[in-house]
């Protein structure tokens, strides 16, 4: 096994942004552990990274579970190897007509979106100031810097992963981990938004849509940033996206 490990929290055998950076992490050889709730895709996904020639582990997490996030992270101090790229990119895009939330809901997306960016931002935060290097980043949205209907409560947990990002990324960064939030302005080119939207991708046109792999390729340039210039936040686009 690689002496690096990269952990990448909300990823699916599904085509779209975790499954390209745990290709792309394991491609650079890294030991490449996925995680999130469904254990089934997981096992997907890892078997086609190891079927590609690399190696990787299927972890099942709720990381709104302090006691799971915990858990994921001790089984990740078992593996040889240091981790060296964690990757936070659990939520989705929780959308209710605003007068109509209940306070159940709203508290779902925050549980998800920020909460969960916490308990696995301060995990790998303890493990990496320790070693004195490695690379934590959070997966934003247009939402983290603008809210409107149909999006409150999404915007709202997202504003909150992106100030608990910019709070790691001072604490940590002195002490050599590199924290970064990266902003997804547009349409991820996945099969989950295709089959949810299946129209949208002919109404956008070549490129109108973030390409995984080129999502992932952003990420890991990031984590190969020399110390003397690093990124805190990113903010990636289709070239044809208004903002």
């Amino acid at each position: 096994m690689t002496d690096k490990v990269a952990l990448i929290i909300g990823a699916s055998a599904e085509r779209g942004l975790g499954s390209a950076l745990a290709h792309l992490a394991a491609d650079e050889g890294y030991h490449t552990v996925v995680a999130a709730r469904r254990r089934d895709s997981l096992d997907i996904l890892a078997k086609s990274i190891e079927d590609a020639g690399g190696t990787a582990s299927a972890m099942t997490v709720d990381v709104t579970d302090e006691k799971q996030v915990g858990d994921l992270f001790t089984q990740v101090d078992d593996l040889k190897g240091s981790l060296d790229f964690v990757a936070y990119n659990a939520g989705n895009a929780f959308a209710h007509d605003t007068l109509g939330i209940t306070s159940e809901y709203f508290t779902s997306a925050w549980q998800v979106c920020c909460l969960g960016g916490f308990l696995c931002g301060r995990e790998a935060g303890i493990r990496m100031k320790k070693a004195g290097r490695g690379t934590l980043l959070f997966t934003g949205a247009t939402a983290s810097l603008k809210a409107r209907p149909p999006f409150m409560a999404f915007a709202s947990a997202k504003a909150g992963l992106r100030a608990v990002a910019a709070t790691f990324a001072r604490e940590l960064g002195r002490e050599g981990v590199h924290v970064a939030h990266v902003i997804i302005d547009g349409g991820i080119d996945g099969e989950r938004l295709n089959s949810r939207n299946p129209e949208l991708k002919d109404r956008m046109g070549q490129n109108g849509m973030l390409d995984p792999d080129a999502i992932a390729s952003s990420y890991w340039q990031i984590h190969l940033q020399h110390p003397s210039a690093w990124t805190f936040e990113a903010d990636l686009r289709p070239y044809k996206e208004v903002f």
